[in-house]
Formats: structure tokens, sequence, C-alpha cells
């Protein structure tokens, strides 16, 4: 019988004075960093092995994305999803919030809107100023248990001047796996009103629900995928977001010649570490996913039993991503994220996500630092609700 191989991650690993972005912003304070969405896992160890081949031949001149790549990926987006894609749709990128901004000026003229719902990732609310568009969020409807995309209000909100849509599937920050139906919807939608979707896909490989799965909103019809920019990475899968090697997919001709366009100049080329750490991660890292899922699906029942126990905090089940979004409205305090700060846990405020009152949390950590952290948690808010 074939042996599973083993990875670690419970071992801690010290991320501090390695110019870790997470890490230092809280150098020289005792606060656990749980907030921007970076592992603290070490990378696969076919990732760490192709990279360290790369570096012995020690001539890092520039260079184009490796044939195999560009295979690998449309094999991968085959067996995976069920879509096929031509090599020549692919653009690549050195960062997916790159392609998010490349997408608002390539979309439209400037004056033009672009939707979007919210709580969500940033850089979706600051690409379309930074293109000259006005921003027009629709909030989530939050239903029970279970958010849902509000298609009503989307349609209210849409203006004459609307032209694009930016779509985060799987969702961050409320973990949704947007279902078949869901997406079918919004795509009859954008179809009427003639949006073109930017379905940002950078989570599709982190789907911890083993009921679910992650369908691509391109592939739900060539109809559909003619509409379609869709933006994907290695990146937060396989840890590797510091190597910076992104990709879009865009069948139609007309739009890609226009992403090209507003890229020209600008987009610096995806680095050869990026492109190596890509090509492993996807061609031989995914047992290495797949224990990894099996680890951040206890770390997820772990947040939300412990956050369950927490009054004034309410959480939601998270379907994919390692990121679980908390509603702290509840515990009457201004600023929640300087309140858990200060009890030494630094968590993501949800201000710049559209959602003051609510926070962030990344449990893509090991167990006993996220204990740890969760110990704080509950420290805090006990002393809060009884009036310390």
């Amino acid at each position: 019988m074939e042996q599973k191989p083993s990875f670690d991650f419970d071992t801690v690993i010290d991320r501090q004075n390695t110019t870790s972005e997470k890490w230092d912003r809280y150098a020289g304070r005792d606060i656990l960093p749980l907030w921007v969405a970076d592992m603290d896992f070490r990378s696969p160890p076919a990732v760490i092995e192709a990279l360290l081949e790369r570096v012995e031949h020690g001539v890092f001149g520039y260079s184009g994305p490796p044939k195999e790549l560009v295979e690998t990926v449309v094999t991968m987006l085959q067996r995976e999803y069920g879509w096929s894609v031509r090599s020549e749709w692919l653009v690549w990128l050195p960062g997916l919030v790159c392609g998010l901004n490349v997408t608002c000026r390539a979309v439209g003229e400037p004056g033009d809107a672009v939707a979007t719902f919210t709580p969500v990732y940033p850089p979706f609310l600051s690409a379309p100023n930074l293109a000259g568009r006005e921003l027009v969020s629709v909030p989530l409807a939050c239903e029970g248990e279970i958010w849902r995309m509000d298609l009503a209000a989307l349609e209210r909100a849409i203006t004459p001047r609307t032209r694009l849509l930016l779509l985060c599937s799987p969702h961050n920050p409320v973990g949704r796996v947007w279902t078949r139906e869901e997406q079918l919807a919004l795509a009859e939608l954008a179809e009427r009103h003639d949006l073109v979707v930017c379905s940002d896909e950078i989570h599709a490989g982190l789907v911890l629900d083993e009921d679910k799965r992650h369908i691509p909103y391109a592939a739900l019809s060539p109809e559909i995928a003619r509409r379609t920019i869709t933006l994907h990475a290695p990146s937060k899968t396989y840890n590797i977001p510091g190597l910076g090697c992104s990709l879009a997919v865009i069948p139609d001709n007309s739009i890609r010649r226009s992403f090209r366009r507003a890229m020209a100049g600008i987009v610096p080329h995806v680095n050869l570490l990026g492109y190596t750490a890509a090509l492993a991660a996807y061609r031989d890292a995914e047992a290495w996913r797949q224990a990894l899922l099996a680890y951040l699906r206890e770390n997820r029942d772990l947040v939300v039993r412990a956050i369950a126990g927490m009054p004034g905090l309410k959480t939601w089940p998270m379907e994919a991503t390692y990121l679980a979004w908390i509603d702290a409205r509840g515990l009457g305090v201004d600023d929640p994220a300087g309140f858990f700060e200060r009890a030494g846990v630094g968590l993501s405020d949800g201000v710049p996500f559209g959602a003051p009152g609510f926070v962030r949390l990344n449990f893509g950590c090991s167990r006993s630092l996220l204990i740890a952290a969760l110990d704080r948690m509950q420290q805090a808010v006990t002393h809060n609700r009884n009036g310390g």
C-alpha cells in the first residue's frame, strides 16, 4: 500500500527579520499577526527544490513563460474545472492586483462606472478610482448563515455608464463558493446590461468544503466567456505571493487586445523565479495542497467554535479561503481592529473592505499560534464584557 507523503504545518517558522510585511508590521511588539492573506507555512517542497535548481544555474536574465507552464495551466484548468482554455488566451502578470487595475483601464472609458459587491478585497474598491472610473458598490445580502449576491440591488445600482463588474470568486472576505445557479443569474444580468465581468479566482484552489466545487465564471458557457476576464494565480494556494506570478485568461480577442494595450510600457514582465515556482506548484504540489486543505479545515473549525463562544462576535462558515470574516459590532467598541491589537492580535480592519465594525482573521498559520491568538481574543472579549 502506497504511503501518503506527510507535510509539516505545525512547526512555527520564525519570520521575524525576513522583511515580512505580515510580521514586520508589529516588530518589537507582542502582537500575533493574523491579518494580510499570507500563510506562515513553508511553500511546497517541490517548489523549493525547483527554485534551488534554478538558482544553482546562476543566470537570471530576461525570461518569458516556459512552454511547459502554459501547457500545465491549460491542463490544470481542464482537469480541475472542466474548463477548456487555449494557450493564446493567457496573459501573464506580475500580480493579481495589477490585473484588477489593468482591467479597470482596459474596459470602457474614463468616467465610466465599475460595479462590485461589498465587503470585498480592498483593491476592488480602489482600482476603479485609480483608473478614472466611478465605483458602484453593492452590499452582499446576509441571509442567516449565508452571504448572497443581491442581484436586485445590483440592477438598481447599475447606471448607463456601468461597463464592468468585478467579481470575487471564491469570495474574499466572506468565504463563499458561488454556485452555478448564482453565477448563471449574474451572467444573465451582465448580458442584459452589456457588462464585462472580471472574475478574481485567486482562491480557486482553496475550497475547504468537500461537498462544494469552484466553478470558473467563464466556464459557464462560451457566450459568457466572451465577456469575461478571469484572474488566476498560484500565490495564495501555494504560499508564493512574494514571487509575483499571476495570469489573466481572456478568450475574447478584442478585450485581450485592450488589456494588453493597458499594460503596455507600464506592467513589468513576470520574473523567472516566479515562473519557476508557478510551474512546480501547478505540476508537482497537488499532494501538498490536499494536505494543506485538511489542515486548514481543522483550523477553520477551531475558529468557528472559538468565535461562537465570544459574546459580541459573529462569524460565518468559511466555504473557501483561509480567512474568517468576523462581525465585531456587538462588542460596542469604535475600532475593533485596534481593540484586538491592544489585546495582542493583529487582524485586518473591515473599513478598507467597505465594512466598518468587522475584522478579518487569517487562519493560515500553525495551530499553536492560532490557539494562542484565539485565547488572547477570548480574554479581551471577556474583559470587555465585564466592563474592564
